[in-house]
């Protein structure tokens, strides 16, 4: 099955390297224009030129999802560039605390919750009114499995990634009636900087890979695949599913 998604507008936050990177690349391969969205400029020049070099339309955007007025003009650009909103990606996100829960302080808290969690609310608050408008959309959250069950050591990020798995059920059972499907990808451990302690760090990694019945770790372009799916047309009928991409991690309890 090809999918093409010519004609349609695609949202990517933290799209300056690993998972947003490879789905911005992947929706511009299917035929849509991308607007590609990251805290600094100049991480999404190269990412940019990678997409016009395949001959994909692409939109750079700065924009940090903590801040309300940098998602509206986020939003507010797109919709000036090419009219409409079709597919937001909500990717984004932060991790300043690894360690026992009860050892981060409040700004860590308050900190990743910001972007984690209320980051993806923003986003989605500001581009529904266009997607109602067009009768029309894809909202796809990126989780983790640490959002499903306990993971050592990353507790502040698991809780907001539970927090994304509610939300994205939430959005799509109130968004259903708009024709807005709302999903979510929940990635183990994937080979980015984003990761690079887990995968990196031999007495961590090496724990990892022996949890993993495919005894390796993700690639970007994995999720990427799964995401084209389920913002195409192909997944109309698909809303308030949580996609585990793990190579089996939580099949054998994980790292807990």
């Amino acid at each position: 099955m090809r999918i093409d998604l010519r004609d349609q507008v695609a949202i990517i936050t933290g799209a300056s390297r690993g998972i947003g990177r490879a789905i911005a690349r992947a929706l511009a391969e299917a035929g849509a224009k991308v607007v590609i969205s990251s805290r600094k400029a100049e991480n999404l020049t190269p990412v940019a030129e990678e997409i016009r070099a395949l001959g994909g339309e692409v939109l750079s955007v700065p924009a940090h999802t903590g801040r309300t007025a940098e998602v509206e003009r986020l939003v507010e650009e797109t919709v000036k560039a090419f009219g409409r909103v079709d597919i937001l990606i909500n990717n984004a996100a932060t991790n300043p605390h690894f360690g026992p829960t009860l050892d981060a302080d409040e700004g860590q808290w308050q900190k990743i919750l910001e972007v984690n969690l209320l980051g993806y609310w923003r986003m989605a608050k500001a581009v529904v009114p266009v997607m109602r408008a067009q009768r029309r959309g894809k909202i796809l959250n990126i989780a983790s499995v640490a959002g499903l069950r306990p993971s050592p050591g990353m507790g502040l990020y698991g809780v907001s990634k539970a927090g994304v798995i509610m939300l994205t059920q939430l959005l799509a059972l109130e968004l259903a009636p708009d024709n807005i499907q709302v999903n979510a990808i929940a990635p183990g451990v994937i080979r980015t900087r984003f990761s690079e302690l887990l995968w990196s760090t031999p007495e961590i990694s090496q724990r990892i890979l022996q949890a993993t019945p495919q005894g390796r770790f993700g690639e970007p372009e994995e999720i990427a695949r799964l995401a084209v799916f389920l913002v195409s047309p192909a997944a109309d009928f698909i809303t308030g599913a949580v996609y585990v991409v793990d190579g089996g991690l939580s099949l054998t309890g994980g790292l807990a």
